[in-house]
C-alpha cells in the first residue's frame, strides 16, 4: 500500500522557516516525480511544488517561487520542503504526493495528476 508520512509542520512567525519532510513507503519514490500540496481552511487544495523522478526538474507554484526550495532523497525514499519568508498566507494541511509522469511536475501539467494517500498531513500555522 503506497503511504506518505509528513512531518516538519509547526507555529511559527511571520518571516520564519520550517523544513518539512515527507516518508514515502509501499513503493520505490525514485520511480514518481513527487511534490507537496496544501489546503488552508475553505480553500481548495493546491499544488505547492514538485521535483522530478530524477530532481533535475522542479515546479513551484507562483505564491512560493523564491521562497520555498524542493529536494528530494531517493535512497530515503523522502521529499523535503524548505520554506522561508514564510507569511500567515501559507498557513495549511501540507501533503505530499507523487506522480508516475514527470510532465505532471512542470507549468504544463501543474500537478494536475499527483495522487496521495491525503492523510493527515503536517500543519504549518504562520501566526504573530
Amino acid at each position: 500500500q503506497m503511504q506518505f508520512v509528513e512531518s516538519g509542520g509547526g507555529l511559527v512567525q511571520p518571516g520564519g522557516s520550517l523544513n518539512l519532510s515527507c516518508a514515502a513507503s509501499g513503493f520505490t519514490l525514485d520511480d514518481y516525480a513527487a511534490g507537496w500540496f496544501r489546503q488552508a481552511p475553505g480553500k481548495e487544495r493546491e499544488g505547492v511544488s514538485c521535483i522530478t523522478s530524477r530532481g533535475g526538474n522542479t515546479y513551484y507554484a507562483d505564491s512560493v517561487k523564491g521562497r520555498f526550495t524542493i529536494s528530494r532523497d531517493n535512497a530515503k525514499n523522502t521529499v523535503y520542503l524548505q520554506m522561508n519568508s514564510l507569511t500567515p498566507e501559507d498557513t495549511a494541511i501540507y501533503y505530499c504526493a507523487a506522480d508516475p509522469l514527470d510532465y505532471y511536475c512542470s507549468g504544463y501539467g501543474r500537478m494536475r495528476n499527483f495522487f496521495g494517500s491525503w492523510g493527515q498531513g503536517t500543519q504549518v500555522t504562520v501566526s504573530s
